[in-house]
């Protein structure tokens, strides 16, 4: 399971539907509707947050906006209502690390988005997410 940090106009379409149905995945965690992945360390952030249900929802709604933009037909039903709340916050080392990941991806599934992402100065948080000065996230499983 992967839920990215990285602003979702980032991702391909691959990316995009996984990240979509992993992030379902993972509400139906926080409602107790699934006893696989409790403790899968990219929820972390989501059960820390004030109101979890309600922070996973509005993350949800982001993808939602970007999967329309891109013509996707995404169930937005799945997705309850939710009320604004301050945003969760990501490290910058965090969303250095998230962008040589994705690139790994993107080199492989989608060249056009790899140098898109490749040359990017100024590498966008998901917009629920605020960044911050620090390290990768103590929750995040670093691979080479």
């Amino acid at each position: 399971m992967r839920i990215w940090s990285l602003h979702p106009k980032y991702l391909d379409s691959k990316g995009l539907v996984a990240l979509w149905r992993e992030t379902l995945l993972a509400k139906h965690v926080l409602e107790g509707r699934t006893r696989g992945y409790q403790n899968h360390p990219q929820l972390v952030r989501f059960k820390a947050a004030q109101d979890p249900l309600n922070s996973i929802n509005q993350y949800l709604a982001h993808v939602l906006e970007e999967a329309m933009a891109r013509g996707y037909n995404f169930d937005a039903r799945k997705i309850e209502a939710f009320s604004p709340l301050p945003g969760l916050t990501v490290t910058k080392r965090q969303i250095a690390y998230e962008r040589t990941h994705l690139l790994k991806k993107l080199k492989i599934r989608d060249t056009l988005k790899y140098e898109l992402l490749k040359t990017q100065k100024v590498i966008e948080a998901h917009p629920l997410l605020r960044i911050v000065d620090g390290e990768v996230e103590s929750w995040e499983v670093v691979s080479d």
